[in-house]
């Protein structure tokens, strides 16, 4: 199934759902930040995805990175949360959500990198290399609130 982004758009698709989803910036001891190429869009983006009944935030986020990168990670802080109206995801499938997304800060604990059903490459890369992926600048916003360090997580 395939998903288009939209942002400030006023030709954007009115939204019929509303989903709470996680999303983590995982690190390696390199300062790379591990990110998967989605196979619905071709964008790179940070592992993540919507909340299940059973899980918490966090454990949402957990279970995410390890659904699509095959990496176990834990929790180590909040990067931000971002609910911002404008941004609109349409599917094929007639969906089209607004995203209430919680973004992690997480470190690798086990596991083994691997692709998933949802990424076609999934890879840790340096900061100096995101200029050069194709991503949407929502995913690039949560990636800059982290690489400042902020000492409070951003709230929007």
């Amino acid at each position: 199934m395939a998903r288009t982004e939209y942002y400030d758009d006023p030709h954007a698709p009115q939204p019929n759902s509303m989903v709470v989803a996680a999303s983590a910036v995982v690190t390696d001891g390199e300062g790379r930040i591990l990110l998967q190429r989605r196979r619905d869009n071709e964008l790179w983006a940070l592992p993540g995805g919507g909340m299940d009944f059973t899980d918490s935030l966090p454990g949402c986020a957990v279970r995410e990175v390890k659904e699509e990168t095959g990496l176990d990670v834990e929790i180590t802080g909040l990067v931000g949360t971002y609910t911002d109206p404008r941004h609109v995801i349409a599917y094929t499938d007639g969906e089209v959500r607004r995203q209430f997304n919680v973004c992690f800060r997480a470190r690798v604990i086990g596991g083994v990198l691997a692709v998933s059903d949802e990424s076609t490459e999934v890879r840790f890369v340096h900061p100096d290399e995101f200029g050069s992926l194709p991503m949407h600048h929502t995913q690039r916003l949560r990636l800059d609130h982290f690489l400042e360090d902020r000492p409070q997580p951003y709230l929007g």
